[in-house]
């Protein structure tokens, strides 16, 4: 049982001066004034007068970390797991790039089983990103692994079987079925990789496509008479993007065009980050192709960006400054808008009695001092646990 004392409480819908939180069986007990919630006598108090309380951070894409690339070896997906809490991140979609079909079901298997004593951020299932890309947007995907959309290659996902998101290209033959498929087991279907046509975009969104993976990377520049898959994504208001903002994958400037056409409300930051994220320059991997990772950017040979080194709180913090927005505008990009995408959002993403206990705590500055999951101090600032 966890006693927030003092806090300003921010979530998508309520702003709390001086609020108070008690969290009790890994959820949320109450939530208010201050002076509106009794402290339980059994309950730690954590003191976080001066700072944020919101509800942990959600990214949908992100490919390993701290070494470990989850294409490579998915059961470092748990390793990766324990450490992503340093930025405040609660849920996430390991992901796993073009590869055999063999590696998934690796990945699907451990994903699913997490390790005696887990404490960390929670895998909600599998982002699978590929075979189902077109070759011409293969971006840093092995082009050997590259296939035609086929059902019976995907006969097992679903999300109690550790799939939870798709990114295909809607326009290869046999793309529609293949989401329809997908969509009717309850995985979320995501455009990306592709070279799709206005037209043929809008059929994959009638399909049943709701997302859009890393929104200009990897698909057709916008055109003012060949609008492509981003105007079709961006006029379409069911979908949602994700957007890597790092400043390197998206000039801020297209960051702020988003923004304001999209909101918080569709739009997702996502990290991509790659086994680089909190390790030193050098050669990496990415799948099976090896990076070139300065203090920036992770690139292949030919320049071309594979993944990011970035981080969820710092694509927070970026957004913030590309676009003037205030922290409460920009929270729902990575709590309640990717809970609500993965139909979560009646469990989290907000800050609400009833809802699971995925705090953070961030400082004025937007540091991360304070991690929460399942009602479990999962990381501290000064890292001590």
């Amino acid at each position: 049982m966890l006693y927030f004392r003092d806090v300003t409480i921010l979530t998508p819908d309520r702003h709390i001066e001086h609020g108070a939180l008690l969290t009790a069986g890994g959820r949320i007990e109450a939530v208010g004034a201050l002076s509106e919630i009794a402290c339980p006598a059994e309950a730690e108090i954590i003191d976080a007068a001066g700072c944020f309380l919101v509800p942990g951070f959600i990214d949908l894409q992100i490919n390993g970390g701290f070494g470990h690339d989850f294409t490579v070896a998915p059961e470092t997906i748990w390793a990766v797991a324990a450490e992503l809490p340093r930025y405040g991140v609660t849920g996430f979609l390991p992901t796993v790039i073009t590869s055999p079909l063999q590696t998934v079901d690796r990945a699907r298997a451990a994903v699913v089983r997490p390790p005696a004593g887990f404490f960390g951020a929670v895998p909600f299932g599998l982002h699978v990103e590929g075979p189902f890309l077109n070759p011409q947007k293969r971006g840093a995907h092995n082009p050997a692994y590259l296939r035609a959309p086929d059902p019976a290659a995907v006969s097992n996902w679903s999300p109690d079987r550790g799939v939870r998101l798709v990114t295909l290209a809607p326009e290869l033959p046999g793309a529609l079925a293949l989401v329809e498929t997908l969509v009717a087991r309850g995985v979320v279907v995501s455009a990306g990789h592709s070279m799709a046509t206005y037209t043929e975009a809008q059929a994959g969104i009638a399909a049943g496509i709701r997302y859009g993976t890393h929104l200009f990377n990897a698909m057709p520049r916008l055109d003012h008479r060949e609008p492509g898959l981003v105007a079709a994504l961006l006029s379409s208001p069911e979908v949602a993007v994700g957007l890597i903002v790092d400043g390197i994958h998206v000039h801020p400037a297209l960051v702020g065009l988003v923004w304001r056409a999209l909101g918080s409300r569709r739009l997702t930051l996502v990290t991509d980050a790659m086994a680089a994220l909190a390790m030193q320059p050098g050669k990496h991997v990415l799948g099976e192709l090896e990076v070139t990772v300065d203090e920036t950017s992770a690139r292949l040979a030919d320049g071309t960006l594979a993944g990011s080194i970035l981080s969820l709180d710092v694509a927070l913090r970026n957004l913030i400054r590309f676009v003037g927005c205030s922290v409460a505008e920009a929270l729902p990009t990575v709590t309640s808008t990717p809970a609500a995408l993965l139909g979560l959002g009646e469990r989290k993403g907000h800050l609400a009695p009833g809802y699971d206990a995925g705090l953070t705590v961030l400082t004025r500055e937007l540091a991360v001092a304070l991690t929460v999951v399942g009602g479990r101090v999962v990381y501290r600032g000064d890292d001590r646990r």
